[in-house]
């Protein structure tokens, strides 16, 4: 295996991904990057629909984007067996003190498959998983998105043709160390504008100034998820360092088998010479 991810990003691939990422961080950081005159916060009970509306149709864009590179039946077929699979484990720990095996599993497809790969698996992951809980609601594409991300960040590490063995376990969990955190400090912006006055030391305040919303946000969510991510992080990085060597192999020897963008050739006919 060459380390070549199955999914070539082409122009247009890449231009939808970092349009949806652009809507996206602006779905997810407009509290700190409106003006505290802005008229925004007027309308913070209508952000959730209008930015979940524009950014399931851009996710549905780039997956369409992403499977005219060249997707075939097989990789179809595991990205299908894979979001399954992530889906399922989702519910085991019901969200109980972070415990999300879920999210190791995205960290070694996104390594092994690459970030375009990762990027669709992650967010048809959330999407699946979403449905499966039922935990649809203006907060899913958040979760897709933020998913989206964390998936094809792995795939964005550096070493995927040369880097093996402990070096390489030990990459993979500090990176899910880290973006288990940072997931869910994402997801904290999806809902921390829109608490009103329930607890106004913390709460989003459309007046106050930058530093200001920056303290308060910080100590949301120190108050409110940081149990919850100090747990996901934790749970990832033990499956990964104890299960990570069995999935990587598995996933690997699953890629050569559909052998991704593996283009057929024919040799030139070459006349056959008699003897005389």
């Amino acid at each position: 295996m060459t380390g070549t991810p199955p999914i070539r990003l082409g122009p247009r691939s890449v231009a939808a991904l970092l349009l949806v990422s652009a809507v996206g961080i602006t779905g997810f950081g407009w509290p700190f990057l409106a003006p505290p005159s802005s008229q925004i916060g007027t309308h913070a009970q209508d952000a959730p629909w209008l930015f979940a509306g524009l950014l399931v149709l851009l996710v549905a864009v780039v997956a369409a984007t992403i499977a005219e590179s060249g997707l075939g039946p097989k990789a179809v077929a595991m990205l299908g067996v894979l979001a399954a699979t992530g889906a399922a484990l989702r519910p085991i720990g019901a969200g109980t003190a972070g415990i999300e095996p879920m999210f190791f599993l995205m960290v070694l497809s996104g390594r092994v498959l690459g970030p375009g790969f990762g990027f669709t698996l992650g967010s048809l992951t959330m999407f699946a998983s979403a449905l499966l809980t039922g935990g649809v609601g203006p907060w899913m594409p958040f979760q897709m998105l933020a998913m989206g991300w964390f998936t094809m960040g792995a795939g964005l590490l550096p070493g995927p043709d040369r880097l093996r063995g402990r070096a390489e376990l030990a990459l993979l969990a500090v990176y899910g160390f880290l973006a288990a955190f940072a997931y869910g400090t994402i997801m904290n912006l999806a809902g921390w504008p829109f608490m009103g006055t329930l607890a106004s030391g913390i709460a989003f305040d459309p007046h106050a100034a930058v530093p200001a919303n920056l303290a308060r946000f910080l100590a949301y969510c120190v108050a409110t998820s940081l149990g919850w991510d100090l747990g996901r992080a934790v749970v990832t990085v033990v499956l990964t360092l104890t299960l990570g060597p069995a999935v990587l192999r598995a996933l690997r020897r699953a890629t050569r088998r559909a052998a991704f963008e593996t283009a057929v050739t024919f040799e030139p006919h070459r006349p056959v010479k008699h003897p005389t």
